[in-house]
């Protein structure tokens, strides 16, 4: 994406034309960010850019590297264990205290019908948008800003890494499972738990997994690595 001269050209709007191309899969991972090149691609000057390239690094989403400077994070099975597991932390609490709130889980099954109305054109950042919302509602349901403010810094950098694997969701698929989730979550109690659980191990950390070791298998990819 190609961003202009003017507001277009501050930190937040730079930082939020490449977070897209992150989503998009345009930047693989390794890919090494100049601020020279990234100055004549969007019409401003250096200290924009940098500035730019602070927010995206400071989200996790891009890293400094010795002797490279700012590069596309790899992802790795230590990583994806680390962010899937702080996830399952966040998530897990959330919902204890909107079990004990008495939440009835309404936005989850507006963010499910929202995932459902997507097809198969629908561009994969989309996709992942409208998955995250599922888990943001569950979240939100806790009444707990903090973690609101966490889990969504979380599934930011969770969704770079899959817009580099690649995982083989579609949206039909997901808001199949996630329908699933919502009729768990209103049952409540250790079933709701239950449920959440086993989608954050299953449909999330194991499907991660999976979509890394088809990636590391596929001539010319070893970056994931």
């Amino acid at each position: 994406m190609s961003v202009g001269s003017g507001d277009k050209s501050t930190p937040q709007s730079i930082a939020d034309a490449l977070r897209d191309d992150l989503m998009d899969g345009v930047l693989s991972a390794g890919s090494r960010l100049t601020e020279e090149s990234l100055s004549e691609r969007f019409g401003s000057g250096r200290h924009s850019v940098r500035s730019a390239l602070q927010i995206l690094t400071s989200q996790g989403l891009l890293e400094h590297r010795r002797n490279k400077g700012i590069v596309v994070p790899l992802v790795t099975a230590a990583r994806i264990d680390e962010m899937c597991s702080y996830r399952a932390i966040l998530e897990l609490g959330a919902l204890r205290l909107a079990l004990d709130n008495g939440s009835d889980f309404a936005g989850v099954s507006t963010a499910v019908d929202r995932l459902d109305s997507l097809d198969a054109t629908t561009p994969w950042r989309h996709i992942m948008e409208a998955h995250t919302a599922v888990h943001e509602e569950i979240v939100k349901a806790s009444g707990n800003q903090r973690l609101v403010a966490a889990h969504a810094a979380c599934e930011t950098e969770l969704n770079s890494m899959m817009a580099i694997i690649r995982g083989d969701f579609t949206a039909h698929r997901l808001a199949i499972m996630h329908r699933t989730l919502f009729r768990q979550l209103q049952r409540g109690g250790t079933e709701a738990l239950r449920g959440l659980e086993d989608d954050l191990e299953g449909g999330g950390r194991a499907a991660m997994h999976a979509a890394l070791d088809r990636q590391l298998a596929a001539p010319g990819l070893a970056a994931v690595r």
